[in-house]
């Protein structure tokens, strides 16, 4: 039978059922499982028989979730975490040691500059950034380990040349760790273009209704094995409830984000075309600096805009206190549309300096395009930016 289409694959991954035949995957609300005897609870414990012990080691819910992952993004194996960030720093702790040296790229999400430059070097692990591809061999020394970078970038939604990194990292036998978050197994699968491990915030677009909180790193079976020894021991578990809500939500994934990119390709057309509005970064815009590159790299360019507002914080902060519809939130990723000033939100920890590096500037805006109409979404920001005080020509015609 040929390879199933990623529809189907989302929805009819095999699941493990009871005796009584359930169509959809039963939810396993228990904290522990029970052996026969005490040779079957040896075994389970010494590793020789694979079965739960303990939710916070493994549980049917989450398994599902891990498989149907790893099963999408083309890897052999998957651990689930609480969230997005103990996803990236569990991948980070299993792996490195004292004395090693990561790379990344500057534009990541403001809790991994936190765990970068924070945490990380309490324990001698530490960090380069990059700007551009070619300055990354000259970054590496003696103790670099991982590369690790975010395509589409957060939160300026850059694209980087994930194939081209990729064969940096094999030319020099560094790992090479993909945050996924922004694409979903979907749009993108790093993988194919060399990347080593990929994580996701599931949290996002995965659950897609900011419902639950969820993490998860896919990758080959004896890196995964190490993440998973690590997590078994210091509990940043996934919670069976939230593995199957997330489980299910991976059903959806494809028809919610054929309408997140149709009407998120919609909206960036309507900022680029307005006068209020500066530097509209969209990944399948033709006048996104790397739009050939997402091109080869991408499906469709994701829920994810940039923009700055002409006038700075001032109009930014304005424009933002005006919208009626679009929700001022912590999220992304959501039905709902959701507007975020990064430079007082997400990255708000980050030094003025640092923001700048990281191309946050204090007109910036992030939009997380949701399911509403497109229609409804052009009038609430329309007439935020009219509120705002900055000319509102447009050649796009808002609704009525």
């Amino acid at each position: 039978m040929r390879t199933a289409k990623f529809e189907t694959q989302a929805i009819r991954s095999q699941i493990d059922r009871t005796q009584y035949q359930e169509h959809s995957a039963p939810l396993y609300l228990t904290s522990s499982f029970i052996f026969e005897d005490a040779d079957e609870m040896d075994a389970a414990f010494s590793g020789t028989l694979k079965r739960n012990i303990y939710s916070r080691f493994t549980n049917p819910n989450t398994a599902e979730f891990e498989n149907k992952i790893a099963q999408l993004e083309g890897a052999e194996a998957g651990v689930s975490f609480s969230s997005g960030m103990s996803a990236v720093f569990s991948t980070l702790a299993a792996l490195l040691k004292s004395g090693d040296h990561i790379i990344s790229s500057r534009a990541i999400f403001g809790s991994t500059h936190g765990l970068l430059n924070n945490f990380l070097p309490r324990w001698n692990i530490t960090h380069s950034y990059f700007d551009d591809l070619t300055e990354i061999e000259s970054l590496i020394n003696r103790g670099s380990k991982v590369i690790f970078v975010e395509s589409p970038t957060n939160p300026g939604v850059d694209i980087l040349d994930l194939e081209a990194i990729g064969k940096i990292a094999k030319k020099h036998n560094l790992l090479f760790i993909v945050d996924n978050c922004f694409a979903t197994p979907y749009l993108q699968n790093p993988i194919e273009w060399g990347a080593d491990l990929v994580i996701h915030s599931a949290t996002k677009l995965i659950d897609g209704q900011g419902r639950v909180l969820g993490g998860v790193t896919v990758g080959p079976e004896d890196l995964i094995h190490e993440i998973f020894l690590f997590a078994r021991n210091t509990g940043p578990a996934l919670s069976p409830f939230n593995a199957w809500i997330l489980s299910k939500s991976l059903e959806t994934l494809p028809v919610r984000l054929d309408r997140h990119c149709q009407n998120a390709l919609e909206i960036a057309r309507f900022l680029e075309d307005h006068s209020a509005t500066e530097n509209v970064k969209y990944p399948f815009l033709e006048s996104h600096p790397q739009y050939t590159i997402a091109k080869k790299l991408m499906k469709q360019g994701g829920n994810m805009i940039s923009f700055v507002i002409k006038g700075g914080l001032e109009s930014g902060k304005t424009f933002i206190n005006s919208l009626q519809l679009c929700s001022r939130t912590a999220n992304l990723g959501d039905s709902r549309s959701i507007v975020t000033h990064p430079a007082s939100t997400t990255h708000g920890r980050l030094s003025p300096e640092d923001q700048l590096e990281a191309g946050i500037t204090p007109g910036l805006v992030r939009i997380s395009v949701g399911l509403e109409h497109p229609d409804d979404i052009i009038q609430d920001l329309s007439q935020a930016l009219k509120r705002a005080a900055i000319p509102s020509q447009t050649s796009h015609p808002v609704p009525k």
